[in-house]
């Protein structure tokens, strides 16, 4: 047994605790992707654990201060770190995407308040976006063109997650639904730490973010093209349900205070049935290649991976 066998079982099971929907994703890709995805997602669960599990703001700090010294080659790494910059080594991974992971991860150490669309979608780059694109090396993505749609898919999880888990952030001192919604809409943001919150006020609100996500989640989709055998199915179910979680809230209502929204385990089994057929008449992509829409990527376009025409989409914008 070599010394990464250890690290990958332990990897693994973090992956199978802690990640329901990466799990079930998990079971589609090759034995070896399988390995370096649960690394990768065992290297994202410490930086966060590393956070919300600190006894104060400042501990939390350190701790992750640490990991990035150790990711930098700065000190000598433990197993995880060692493992995931072997991995990085191996898939071509840029260790400045996953320093990216761990700046976003940072800002929840401090008061969460996220002020605009502007500081949303850099929050969902740096947490979730990263991670597609981390993916894209452990999957074997050569081509370029698929970054920013890896990192489309990446941001619509994460906008899901921000509206599924409102009220369980709140409870957390956290509010990741931008201010500047929240008081265009009448709603205080104070209101959903306190429970006082206008639940008719908030749910159109939550629905214009759940179709923002609808708008990264289908950009995504023009890029499964890229991602090869049988790891573009394990990405199409892990789109496919996250995708689902928010369209059931939005049926719900978009009321995300009711509790929180889960998909059945038979909404499951039917998504990933889609997926499979899906899968199976992509199997040789036919057509052109998708054209990626800079606008999705305005407010991040100084950022590692992204489209690099947002750039000067910003600067036509600016001028105009």
């Amino acid at each position: 047994m070599s010394a990464r066998d250890p690290v990958v079982s332990e990897a693994r099971a973090v992956l199978a605790a802690h990640a329901r929907t990466f799990h079930l994703a998990g079971m589609f890709l090759p034995p070896g992707s399988l390995d370096d995805a649960a690394i990768i997602y065992a290297l994202c669960r410490l930086v966060d654990d590393t956070i919300d599990e600190a006894a104060a703001p400042a501990e939390g700090a350190a701790g992750l201060a640490v990991i990035e010294a150790e990711l930098r080659g700065e000190a000598a790494p433990r197993p995880l770190i060692a493992a995931t910059l072997a991995v990085a080594e191996r898939r071509g991974i840029a260790i400045a995407v996953i320093l990216e992971l761990c700046a976003g991860v940072r800002s929840d150490a401090s008061e969460v308040r996220i002020a605009d669309d502007a500081a949303l979608i850099r929050y969902c780059y740096q947490v979730a976006g990263t991670v597609g694109l981390m993916m894209c090396g452990v999957m074997g993505v050569a081509e370029a063109s698929a970054l920013p749609f890896a990192l489309d898919l990446g941001i619509a999880m994460q906008i899901t997650n921000i509206c599924r888990d409102v009220a369980e952030d709140a409870g957390r001192g956290r509010i990741y639904v931008p201010v500047s919604r929240l008081q265009a809409g009448g709603v205080a943001p104070e209101s959903l730490l306190d429970g006082s919150v206008d639940r008719a006020a908030l749910a159109p609100i939550i629905a214009d973010l759940l179709g923002l996500a609808e708008r990264y989640y289908t950009s995504a989709e023009q890029g499964m093209r890229w991602i090869p055998g049988r790891s573009r199915l394990a990405i199409l179910v892990a789109g496919r349900v996250y995708r689902a979680i928010g369209r059931r809230l939005g049926r719900r209502g978009s009321d995300p205070m009711r509790g929180r929204t889960v998909v059945s385990m038979p909404t499951k089994i039917g998504l990933v049935a889609m997926a499979l057929l899906v899968f199976v008449g992509r199997a040789r992509p036919r057509g052109g290649r998708p054209i990626h829409d800079p606008w999705l990527h305005r407010l991040i376009s100084a950022a590692p991976g992204v489209d690099p025409r947002a750039m000067a989409l910003v600067g036509r914008l600016g001028a105009a």
